[in-house]
């Protein structure tokens, strides 16, 4: 296809989404609130492991006990400059290989808030606006296509930068891998996978801020800290051939919001860091084990599996970001944790008391923790 082709298609109109000012990030999603697409946790876990897509319904958003919330503004509080310290060491290594001009894409929606702190950062520190987009990729089914189109359309001849928050084992860079071949072949785009992260504990990213499997705080919460988003969905019926992956806007959850609160915290110590990233950054340009992914992690799920007679890898999710999810969206069956005086972990042992879910020491792990989904439909671990 033509890059005259490309420009002149048809492709949806971005919609307002969200609770983050647009000046942040452009949500390249349609709105589905209207919709009712919820189905409650256990259902959900039966028709996903049935064989059901994930991105066909949404979970029932987890409202935090005051205690969990209290917990969330005790994490911030702590860890707000280290997370702003990992966002400036992503920025200054984009910088370092890229300059100042190319266009940010969050993967929606953990990779919405940390696609705003790379923008705020080189607005801060370089007076540099780069456009950022949040748009939706979809383990088993890909990348939203048209959202890949409009940033091209908009942006003629400009790289795109992937974002999300962390690695967990590495399903979503390796859509990546295949979301540029099928851009490639279908419309002669020619995309790059790498997928800049806060934290990469599963060593599958050559761009991050650290491989420290550290609490990254907005991964704490769900919507009231990415904007008020939903998950992206993905249904023929709902979602036609000239649409964006739809999402849902929870505008009755504005009085939980703390989505802003979280990125303007951790910005505010842009200055204060800016040295240190910069220093950092170019301590890891010049590491060759830096700039490799050895899928380590992989290595760890695979003990996990043998040690505990898990036939689906799916059902294990390591990492302090996806045993969160685990424990706030799907059905645990355990948690396993590399020591349980681990500053990290705290939310995650409030969660798995809160919901009578058995914690586990795992010697040797790579990742911080790991959380084990059980077996439904009658099932095998």
């Amino acid at each position: 296809m033509s890059n005259d082709t490309l420009t002149s298609q048809p492709l949806p109109v971005p919609e307002k989404l969200g609770s983050y000012s647009p000046e942040d990030v452009v949500f390249l999603l349609k709105d589905l609130s209207d919709v009712h697409l919820e189905r409650p946790t256990e259902d959900r876990e039966e028709a996903i492991q049935g064989g059901v897509h994930y991105s066909e319904m949404l979970p029932v958003e987890y409202r935090p006990t005051p205690e969990y919330l209290a917990l969330f503004h005790e994490t911030l509080d702590t860890t707000a400059k280290d997370v702003s310290l990992a966002a400036g060491i992503v920025s200054e290594r984009l910088r370092a290989r890229h300059g100042t001009d190319f266009v940010l894409a969050s993967l929606a929606r953990a990779g919405t808030p940390v696609g705003i702190l790379i923008k705020r950062y080189f607005r801060q520190i370089y007076g540099a606006e780069l456009p950022h987009y949040s748009i939706s990729i979809i383990r088993g089914k890909g990348i939203d296509e048209n959202a890949v189109l409009y940033m091209r359309q908009q942006n003629p001849g400009r790289r795109i930068q992937f974002v999300d928050g962390w690695t967990g084992k590495g399903a979503i860079r390796k859509v990546l891998e295949d979301a540029r071949e099928t851009m490639s072949a279908k419309y002669g785009i020619e995309l790059d996978d790498d997928l800049a992260v806060l934290a990469d504990p599963g060593r599958c990213s050559e761009t991050f801020g650290t491989r420290e499997d550290f609490l990254i705080p907005s991964a704490c919460l769900n919507s009231t800290v990415s904007g008020l988003m939903s998950r992206t969905v993905l249904r023929g019926d709902l979602i036609g051939p000239n649409d964006f992956h739809g999402a849902k806007y929870y505008k009755e959850w504005l009085e939980d919001d703390v989505s802003n609160l979280f990125v303007d915290r951790v910005s505010g110590y842009y200055e204060e860091i800016q040295a240190e990233a910069l220093l950092e950054a170019a301590k890891l340009e010049q590491l060759p084990e830096a700039n490799v992914s050895s899928w380590q992690g992989m290595k760890d799920i695979a003990r996990i599996q043998q040690d505990y007679g898990i036939e689906d890898v799916n059902l294990v999710k390591p990492g302090v970001g996806e045993t969160t999810r685990v424990l706030l969206r799907r059905v645990p069956w355990k948690i396993l944790v590399d020591r349980l005086d681990n500053p990290h972990l705290r939310h995650i042992l409030l969660l798995a008391e809160d919901r009578g879910v058995p914690v586990e020491v795992y010697p040797g792990l790579t990742y911080s923790c790991c959380g084990i989904i059980k077996p439904m439909n009658g099932g095998t671990l």
